[in-house]
């Protein structure tokens, strides 16, 4: 498909046009690129009406079954569901299982839910290299509940705040997240965090640990505790009470005028990082600093320059027109 025929086809919710699109964006080729900014230009004006939710956590933890029963309930609910599940590139090879549908029968099965696995390549953070595109595709395409399963992640990695509005943690009692909890990093940002399995002979672990874990949590964010709470996305326990949330959440975001701001700070930290990724391109590119660069890369290696001394007389010698 051209990508001129993409726009309109987006916009009707065709979900074969949004796939390409979101191939389109996520695309390394120089001659996608502009196509890609040019499709994303014109649908532009139709985004931000989705409630943006990343869900995180350990691998294991069961986000994708978790992503599973929240959808299914938000399609009984009257909402258009989309799914961005980002799985592990091989460190090897680059490829991707991309399996997250195996786990989402329910969604993967309707025709009413977009569902989309892409390779994270290699990206930190959970995240994949045109993320924040697809979401704002998936917003143009008429979905409003758009939920971004994350790669398995650690305590640190927290580039995924920037992609969603509600950060929602999943974790596991008995599972050495005893510890891991009470440690800052995802915790100290989440806006959710939810102790799954709490079914069966697990159930009082799990309950036992949510509590313990909101204590902690309202220790350490004494101004905005987390909603905390122990679920089960197998058996669906808590499901329709975290969408009750989830809506409560959107709803007071966007009273308060705390949605707007967070998306600001968000756009202006993409651009940061895209003007960061410009400027390499550029360097690269420039003939003055194209000649001096493998002598200052090979400087670094070396150890005889520190790499922000050579970075800065780098960026100098291009920019510096006295020479």
């Amino acid at each position: 498909m051209a990508a001129a025929e993409l726009a309109p086809r987006v916009r009707a919710g065709d979900r074969r046009a949004l796939g390409q699109a979101i191939s389109l964006v996520e695309s390394t080729r120089p001659e996608h690129r502009e196509q890609a900014e040019n499709l994303l230009s014109e649908l532009l004006p139709f985004t931000g009406g989705a409630h943006r939710v990343a869900l995180t956590g350990p691998p294991g933890a069961g986000k994708s079954t978790l992503v599973d029963a929240l959808g299914a309930h938000a399609l009984r609910a009257g909402q258009r569901v989309a799914v961005l599940a980002i799985d592990p590139a091989s460190a090897l090879t680059g490829g991707s299982l991309l399996g997250d549908a195996v786990r989402m029968q329910r969604l993967a099965a309707s025709e009413s839910v977009f569902l989309r696995a892409s390779s994270n390549a290699a990206t930190l953070g959970g995240t994949a290299p045109g993320t924040r595109e697809a979401v704002l595709l998936c917003e143009a395409a008429g979905f409003n509940l758009v939920l971004v399963e994350t790669v398995g992640v650690g305590q640190a990695e927290q580039a995924v705040r920037d992609v969603c509005d509600t950060l929602v943690v999943l974790t596991l009692a008995g599972a050495g997240d005893e510890i891991q909890g009470m440690k800052r990093g995802l915790l100290e940002v989440a806006d959710a965090v939810l102790v799954n399995k709490a079914d069966g002979a697990a159930e009082a672990a799990a309950l036992a640990f949510s509590l313990e874990l909101g204590a902690a949590l309202a220790l350490l964010r004494p101004q905005s505790s987390p909603h905390v709470a122990a679920i089960s996305a197998h058996s669906e326990r808590g499901i329709p009470e975290l969408l009750g949330w989830l809506a409560a959440r959107v709803a007071g975001l966007q009273a308060s005028g705390e949605l707007g701001r967070r998306r600001e700070q968000q756009l202006e930290r993409a651009f940061a990082a895209a003007l960061s990724r410009e400027l390499w391109l550029r360097l690269q590119q420039e003939p003055r600093a194209s000649a001096l660069l493998p002598s200052v890369e090979a400087q670094v290696r070396a150890g005889n320059v520190l790499p922000t001394t050579a970075a800065r007389r780098l960026i100098a010698a291009v920019f510096d027109r006295s020479g």
